[in-house]
């Protein structure tokens, strides 16, 4: 049987001094992250802990690295994607999302992201 499960942190909040606009890095911002890892289950029911991916172990991996000041968002989707997909082996992909939710732009009334895919060979 060929079974896939995501797990995913959804809508994560978190403040960060991500940016290249000056000031970025002396004004915190307001980040949203959401993220999907997908894997495939040894066995189906998954009943323990030790067969899946511990959701609090991947939101502490997210909250680390958006804790280091980085001026492209696009850096932070790519090093939390890797650092996922090298640290578990059973993770097949990751899809990251990382929204800046009040950018430093003129007149916009928005966000701004990026998106982050990465599959294992």
């Amino acid at each position: 049987m060929n079974s896939i499960m995501e797990i995913h942190l959804q809508k994560v909040r978190l403040s960060g001094f991500h940016g290249l606009d000056a000031g970025e890095n002396i004004l915190v911002g307001q980040f949203e992250v959401s993220l999907t890892a997908i894997y495939n289950p040894a066995r189906i029911p998954v009943t323990e802990l030790h067969e899946t991916l511990d959701y609090t172990v991947l939101l502490g991996m997210v909250e680390k690295r958006m804790a280091k000041p980085t001026l492209l968002l696009e850096t932070l989707a790519t090093d939390i994607g890797s650092e996922i997909i090298a640290k578990f082996q059973i993770v097949t992909e990751v899809t990251i999302s990382i929204i800046k939710l009040h950018p430093p732009i003129i007149n916009f009334r928005g966000s701004v992201g990026v998106t982050f895919t990465i599959k294992r060979n």
